[in-house]
């Protein structure tokens, strides 16, 4: 075979990956202010050389896929205000991981180690305080004991009573008492598995197929009782989950 034949079956072979290596590019907007304290030199060169991923600076935000400014996700702060990482609806997998890698630690120390003149231009953010809002629960929630006694505690421990009645592997009342989400978790309980299989809502939840019948006895139950579970639910005492986990 020909040096010029094998060059050629090379290119043919390898050009979707020289392609595919042009194309990594990410497109990024930051306004000239920001430009021009030299931060953004300082750090692109570090995130390409990371991921071979070369991003260009777009003349406008309508050209780019991700912008610096006032919108967005916190970044930093400096040069007088809280510069944020906005990701538009155009980005695509470069962009995101430029992304990824602003808002990770690696990106972060890099932002906060540029001191041109000894003196670090950029400080992360302060933390905002999260204010926890808690839906105002309507419902009996003496009725709401009875009906859970009655129609969950089959499966769930709903009170110290009913601690060793319901199914081991299955989460008690309190426990899921202790989840942020706990709310949403008790409203919509019938749309989450497995209780769409054998729970029937009063006006709410389609009749079971026929085909399909429960594989335990039907659990039947009104809007009002369930918000009156909510209501029973909100007033218990939470189970201590203890601290989050940590990963190493």
């Amino acid at each position: 075979m020909g040096m010029r034949v094998l060059i050629f079956v090379m290119l043919v072979v390898l050009w979707p990956g020289l392609a595919g290596a042009q194309e990594r590019v990410a497109r990024l907007h930051a306004p000239p202010a920001l430009v021009e304290t030299g931060l953004i030199r300082h750090i692109l060169p570090r995130f390409t050389l990371k991921t071979q991923i070369r991003v260009e600076l777009a003349a406008t935000p309508e050209a780019a896929e991700l912008v610096l400014g006032a919108v967005g996700t916190p970044l930093f702060e400096g040069e007088g205000q809280v510069w944020h990482l906005e990701v538009l609806e155009n980005s695509g997998e470069n962009a995101g991981r430029l992304a990824d890698w602003l808002g990770s630690e690696v990106g972060a120390r890099t932002v906060t180690g540029f001191a041109p003149d000894g003196v670090a231009l950029f400080t992360l953010p302060a933390p905002t305080t999260a204010v926890a809002v808690v839906a105002e629960v309507d419902g009996d929630a003496g009725l709401g004991w009875r009906v859970s006694r009655e129609k969950c505690a089959r499966c769930h421990a709903v009170d110290a009573e009913t601690r060793m009645a319901g199914i081991g592997s299955t989460p008690s009342f309190a426990v899921l008492r202790g989840l942020t989400d706990w709310q949403e978790r008790f409203a919509g309980f019938f749309a989450l598995n497995p209780h769409p299989s054998f729970t029937m809502i009063a006006d709410v939840t389609p009749p079971f197929p026929s085909n399909r019948p429960p594989p335990i006895a039907p659990v039947e139950m009104s809007l009002e009782e369930v918000e009156a579970v909510l209501a029973y639910v909100a007033a218990i005492q939470a189970a201590d989950l203890g601290a989050p986990l940590r990963h190493q």
